[in-house]
Order: structure tokens, then sequence, then C-alpha cells
């Protein structure tokens, strides 16, 4: 490690599960935070331990509810205030970005007010994954490190995945650039699926667009939330004589009835990261990590070494 500044890894409540593992990838012991919780729902943070002149990395999800998040700014306010050197907001899964643009008149542009929330609480740099916008990235004035699920995907795909006939397939025309990615670096044909929308998290209708007869379909998409698409792509595919039909998610935030919807669906598998926690039951979910994906760019990034490896697609 760098003999300058010390690193010092901390975490918030519901991330502490990554963190964890993050921190035994690194060969460092995750840092002392306590969490005061009052009667009335508010809570503060406080460090257990010196941070004085650290780069002091905070694991944290930003998944609702705004707990989450709250108890980031209090942890970046607090390092601040407490000498840290650098404070990095290590953030798998970045909440709120599915509002990055203003899609009707009189909305919010969620993800750029939790961004300029974050900068100003004090965070000199920013890891995430997947975000659901590129451009999202360009809503913070610090440096922002994005990193994509498909270094850990595409090695599950070539090493896991014995399939002849596997195609590729986007849920939407909105994810066809991410599964266009791993089509072209996979060598593998490419699907889509065109949906128009009831109203938010309602599909009134799908079509496939491409030929699925006799093929193994892999679904990419950057998240799931309360599964009505992927599970009726899913289920279209199957019915236009698809063989089997596997979905690999960033992020599994399966909201109720996600995990029955997939359960019953002829989805076979659900492939998806520990970004944030699943805590549903169904058996078709297979969960891999990205602690070592996220511990080698802390590393790197506190070595003033290139990330780029990491981006295989």
């Amino acid at each position: 490690m760098n003999k300058g500044a010390p690193i010092k890894v901390f975490s918030g409540s519901n991330s502490r599960y990554l963190a964890e593992k993050i921190c035994k990838s690194l060969g460092c012991e995750l840092g002392k935070l306590k969490t005061t919780r009052f009667a009335d729902g508010e809570f503060g943070v406080s460090y257990e331990e010196s941070i004085r002149g650290c780069y002091v990395y905070l694991v944290q999800s930003t998944f609702p509810n705004a707990d989450n998040l709250m108890e980031l700014l209090l942890m970046i306010d607090a390092a601040k205030r407490a000498s840290a050197y650098k404070i990095i907001a290590v953030i798998p899964y970045f909440g709120w970005a599915r509002q990055d643009r203003k899609d009707k008149p009189r909305v919010a542009i969620g993800a750029k007010l939790v961004a300029d929330v974050l900068s100003v609480a004090g965070i000199d740099r920013v890891i995430t994954m997947d975000l659901h916008a590129d451009q999202i990235q360009g809503f913070f004035d610090v440096p922002v490190d994005h990193l994509y699920a498909s270094t850990v995907f595409v090695n599950y795909i070539q090493n896991n995945m014995n399939l002849e006939n596997l195609v590729i397939a986007s849920p939407d025309v909105g994810g066809s650039k991410r599964a266009g990615s791993y089509s072209k670096y996979l060598g593998l044909p490419l699907v889509l699926c065109h949906k128009s929308r009831e109203r938010a998290n309602v599909v009134s209708d799908m079509q496939v667009i491409g030929d699925v007869k006799g093929k193994d379909v892999l679904i990419i998409d950057d998240m799931v939330d309360t599964a009505g698409t992927l599970t009726k792509a899913a289920d279209i595919m199957k019915e236009a004589g698809a063989n089997s039909v596997r979905a690999m998610v960033s992020h599994a935030i399966m909201s109720d009835p996600a995990s029955e919807r997939v359960m019953n669906s002829a989805i076979t598998e659900l492939i998806t990261t520990d970004s944030k926690p699943y805590v549903g039951s169904c058996t078709k979910v297979k969960v891999l990590s990205i602690a070592d994906m996220f511990a080698d760019t802390i590393r790197r990034v506190y070595e003033n070494e290139s990330i780029s490896s990491q981006y295989i697609i």
C-alpha cells in the first residue's frame, strides 16, 4: 500500500455485508463506526477511531428508503469534521438514478439533486457501478469511477454457461446499448424487446424483435425492480420458441412481488450482484459478489494506478 496517508474503510448499516467482504479482499479491518438512533427516527453517526489525515472510503449503497442516503451524508460530514484527508464515497448501487432527466413537465431530476447533495457534503471522489444512465457521471463535480458488472458477468458467461445456442437480449430499447456491448464482445446474436408502459412499473404491451426459436436467451439489464418487464419478456420469448431464458441484472432491487414473479416465470436463472442485499427466497436467483472488483478499484485509486483493466465491456 501507499506509504503516504493511511487508508480506512467504513460502512453504513445496510452495506456492512459487502464492506466486510471488500475489507477481506483488501486485507484490512473494517473501521469502527457507531450509529445512534433516537425514538423519533432521527439518527447520528460517530467514528470510534481517529481518521485524521486518512483516505476514508465509505461503503454505502443509497437504495431507498432515504435513510441509507442520509446515513451516507452524515458519514461524509462527520469524516470532514474529523479532518479526514480524502473522502471517497463507494456507492455500489446509486439510488434515485431513474430520475435522470425531465421526461414530463414539473418533475425533479433526482439523480442530479443527490449528486449535488453528496458534493456539498464533502466527497472528493465517487466509486459506483452500472448507473441507470451513463450521463449521471456528469452530474458530479468530483471524479467518478464508473465500474461495470460485466467484469464479473462475462467471466460467469464464459466459464459457467455451457450453452451452444446462446443469444443476448435486451428487455427494452433503452437497454439495447448495454446488451449490444455484450453481444459484440462475446460474438453472439442480439434480440430486442419493444415495450410500452401504461404507467410506472406496469407494462401494457411487448414485442420481440429478432429470432429466438431454439435459442438459449440471456437477457441483460441494469436493474430489476418489480420484475414485470423482465418476466414478461422472458415469457414472450419462451412463447416465441426459445429453448430457455436466463436473466443477468446488475442490481436486484426485487420489490414485491418480484421474487414471486420470477419464480412463476419462464426464467430459468436470474444472475445478479450483491450491490444491495437480496432478502427474498426465490431459488432461481444467483448472487455473484462484486467485492473483489471494488477492493481492487479502491487499491488502484489509493495507489494512483489505472483502473482501465476493470472495463471489459
